[in-house]
Order: C-alpha cells, then structure tokens, then sequence
C-alpha cells in the first residue's frame, strides 16, 4: 500500500463531456471525445470474493457507524481489495479514534486507512463541489486511455481527491497526474496497492477460445 499526499498545482480547469454518475451523488459532466464502450471493458483486479467483500465492508461499516457515532461524525467508507478508506468528519479526536474501531470490528477489513478529518460537517455546496470533482477526475481518467478506469476508486472530501486500486507503479503514478491537474483539486491522497508488471500480466484474462465452425448440414447434390 502507498499512502502519498501530494499538492495540486495551479492548472486551467480541464475540459469534460458528459458522465452520468459519481461516487456519492449524480452530476452531469462531458467527456472530451473518448468511446466509452470500448474504453470501460478493462476487467476488475479484484477477484470476485474480494468484490462481494467490499460491498458488504461498505454496506455494514456504514450501518453501525451510524448506530453508533450518530450525530457525533460524518463518515464516508471505501473498500477495495479488502482495504478501506475512512474520509469525512468528527466531532472530537476521541470520536475518530472510535470511528475506526468500530468499522475495524467488520469482517474482512484487512487495514484502514483513517482520513477523518475533526471539523464541522461541511455544507450542501462543499458536497456538490467533491461530487463534481470525483467526476472530472473519473472522465480524465477516461479521457487519458491508458488507466485502468475499473481498477480506480475516486472519492474526493474537501477538495481532496482519494485513489484506491490495484495499480502499477506507472499506473499510479499517471492517475495522480491527471487527478491533480483537474480544476478545484487541492491535493490528491493515493491509498493504492502497488502490483509489479509481472503480477498485472498474471492477472489479466487468457484469451478466449476461438470458436469453431459448425459443420455443414447441407444435404449433398
């Protein structure tokens, strides 16, 4: 896993087209020219146990976070591969400490990563702009055509943008750079499980078997 914290700098907003849907909320955006049918058939990294797993990781720390913090934080949970990511806000650093006992109760959670931040809970405005945010940076990663797009977690907080996946180091490495380059990031986190080239080639799909003529049933002349 690496865990970088890395600073945006001053760029010209980037251009989008249309995407239909963020992480936590729907918001239109455009997608500069990319095929979005032939871009989006890369394959999940994760095997399929570890897909349900995240799900429910997410589904049940969600729940008894709020059974148990109430109104006392405000926390959004990510899984990927078993590894969870922790973002939004408490009320008192006993509160986040509590937040992440809680959600390490869970089954199946191999680390946390805990990104709470002690601070009121920001408004309908600051929600908008990190929905906006996670959807230009998941077109650019479209736009950019050699990222994994389905391999890549966005969730953005307070302008700050978090990356969870099964990457390359060059992988990881391009995904910041587009990440940070998208109008109103302040900085990108990059929670990220590093795969070397020869694991990523031992992950990909052997290809599939060609398939064979029927024979004919022409009846003979």
């Amino acid at each position: 896993m690496i865990l970088n914290r890395l600073p945006r700098p001053g760029v010209t907003a980037l251009a989008v087209v249309a995407l239909s849907t963020v992480l936590s909320a729907c918001a239109p955006l455009v997608l500069g020219g990319a095929a979005m049918g032939t871009v989006l058939v890369a394959t999940d990294r994760r095997t399929s146990g570890a897909q349900l797993d995240d799900q429910s990781i997410e589904l049940r720390a969600s729940s008894r976070l709020r059974d148990q913090l109430g109104g006392r934080a405000n926390v959004a949970v990510a899984s990927y591969n078993r590894q969870v990511l922790l973002t939004g806000e408490a009320n008192s650093d006993a509160t986040r400490a509590e937040a992440e006992r809680i959600v390490g109760g869970v089954d199946n959670v191999r680390t946390i990563v805990n990104e709470i931040k002690v601070m009121n809970t920001p408004g309908l405005s600051q929600r908008t702009t990190d929905s906006l945010i996670t959807g230009k940076v998941k077109a650019g990663f479209v736009d950019a055509r050699d990222l994994p797009v389905t391999a890549i977690k966005v969730t953005t907080t307070h302008n700050v943008v978090y990356l969870l996946g099964r990457v390359t180091q060059r992988e990881a490495d391009r995904a910041t750079e587009v990440a940070r380059n998208i109008d109103g990031v302040q900085r990108v986190v990059r929670v990220f499980e590093i795969l070397s080239e020869e694991e990523l080639q031992r992950l990909a799909p052997s290809p599939a078997a060609q398939p064979v003529a029927p024979a004919s049933t022409a009846p003979r002349q």
